[in-house]
């Protein structure tokens, strides 16, 4: 690990009330120092924060120079009035000696400050190093530094909680406990191989087959738990599709409360995909409008209906609307029929109920009977769940808002922790992977050596998600895809 002391802008760049730079390392005291006029910061106590200014001298300051606050005006290039917070290792997030600058939130100043510190012996940070050296020098392990991540990029309550959670080490603790109890067994299974020669058993198969039988559903409950997890930190892909004027922008623009797509009585008007983030109870839900779908000789239009059918085949939610208006919906059906998939839920609105008379707002009412015969023996398909609605009149939206919320409430599995991180998924995946391998050796018989490679394969997988096997291309990928400064 390279311990040069370096520096980053930690917050967002651009104009603000204020701005840090972070720097870190052994020499963080001493090259600040030389560049802050206010208090010897090598002889603060930890965790103080001092007032004074940063100052670009054209010589480094003299062991006998006064570290007294100087007067703005005075001629040593002042750039800026500052706070300086000073943190002594090990209790800091790098687990080094760090000190952070504040400092009026200009970009100019912040590049400023950047170069004298760099001029003084600091290196500016690459992305993700500050976070990576506290994963090096054991201050979090590497699912953590993850949530972090996470923690950064939430964009609702949901996901945010998840990421805390993974934060506070909830992850960790349970591949902790799996690793554990796995890695006794590897140990006497190991031992066996010393006293080959003699034939003698350490590891209890019996007991071990109880613990691999745990391992396998712990491993299974969390590999579950990946779904509910992707949707809380991804947001669920809805897709709303239907014929064109079905009023497809009509619902996203009531969804949303504001008038996000172009509605027309004009067919086709929409001819590419809109995206939108609606929120509920926590959760996002990424809203895609699209192209009505029917035969057209309009290129563009084409492209577009093209593209609508893509979403589709992504999308977790299929809103598929029907005028409830219409009398014929064979193409509805037949559309409907080839959208489908097992793992996509389906919910048909029937839309446009404020044109129908009032009477036939009421279930089972004789008005959409027929609609609903065509739908029952038409579909190829009986999973779906049926709405009416008026988007123009927030008619029963409330009810498709439930719908979107229980799809995301159906995914959970009862598993405290849950897996949000796609490298994890595949770890803990292989893992049980290794398991039932060593399981099925066990029951037939198989020779030592094979079984305690085995064990060990299922136990260097578990480690992979906390760090304790991986290597720098692994670090190399997670890490860069940090934000420079953290």
């Amino acid at each position: 690990m390279n311990q040069n002391t370096i520096c980053a802008l930690a917050t967002a760049n651009g104009v603000g009330a204020i701005g840090i730079i972070r720097v870190s390392g052994d020499q963080s005291f001493e090259i600040v120092n030389k560049v802050f006029q206010g208090k010897d910061l090598t002889k603060v106590a930890t965790h103080t924060v001092h007032y004074g200014y940063i100052v670009d001298a054209d010589a480094e300051k003299s062991e006998n120079q006064s570290h007294s606050v100087p007067h703005p005006d005075a001629e040593n290039h002042v750039i800026d009035e500052v706070m300086v917070s000073v943190f002594k290792a090990p209790k800091t997030f790098t687990a080094e000696d760090s000190v952070e600058i504040s400092f009026h939130g200009s970009p100019h100043i912040a590049n400023k400050i950047l170069e004298v510190l760099i001029k003084n012996g600091a290196r500016m940070a690459k992305a993700g190093e500050f976070t990576m050296r506290a994963f090096m020098n054991g201050r979090i392990d590497l699912s953590q530094a993850e949530s972090i991540a996470d923690l950064i990029a939430s964009e609702n309550e949901a996901s945010r909680k998840l990421a805390l959670n993974q934060l506070k080490g909830g992850i960790s603790s349970e591949i902790s406990l799996l690793r554990g109890d796995l890695l006794n067994f590897t140990s006497l299974v190991e031992l066996e191989l010393d006293f080959a020669e003699e034939d003698v058993e350490f590891a209890d198969r019996s007991a071990m087959n109880a613990l691999l039988n745990r391992l396998e559903n712990k491993l299974a409950s969390l590999i579950e738990s990946f779904q509910y997890g992707n949707a809380i930190k991804n947001g669920v892909e809805v897709a709303i599709i239907g014929k064109p004027n079905a009023g497809k922008s009509t619902l996203l623009n009531a969804l949303l409360k504001e008038e996000r797509a172009i509605v027309s009585d004009i067919a086709g008007t929409t001819r590419d995909t809109i995206e939108e983030v609606l929120h509920l109870n926590g959760n996002a839900f990424r809203l895609i409008d699209t192209a009505g779908l029917r035969e057209t000789s309009d290129e563009i239009e084409k492209i577009g209906v093209v593209k609508a059918k893509e979403k589709v085949a992504k999308a977790s939610i299929l809103v598929y609307l029907v005028d409830a208006n219409s009398t014929d919906i064979s193409d509805d059906i037949q559309m409907l029929n080839e959208l489908m998939r097992p793992d996509l839920k389906t919910i048909i609105c029937l839309t446009k109920i404020d044109k129908a008379p009032d009477a036939a707002h009421s279930a089972g009412d004789p008005e959409y009977s027929g609609l609903l015969h065509q739908l029952r023996s038409g579909l190829s398909f009986s999973d779906f769940k049926l709405l009416k609605i008026s988007a123009l009149e927030n008619r029963n939206l409330q009810q498709l808002k439930t719908e979107l919320s229980s799809y995301v409430e159906n995914l959970k599995t009862g598993e405290n922790t849950v897996i949000t991180n796609q490298r994890h998924y595949e770890a803990l995946q292989k893992s049980l992977e290794s398991v039932n391998r060593v399981k099925a050796a066990i029951s037939q018989g198989i020779q030592t050596e094979l079984l305690a490679y085995e064990l060990r394969y299922a136990l260097e997988h578990l480690g992979e998600i906390s760090g304790e096997f991986t290597n720098d291309e692994v670090l190399g990928n997670i890490f860069s895809k940090f934000c420079i400064g953290k």
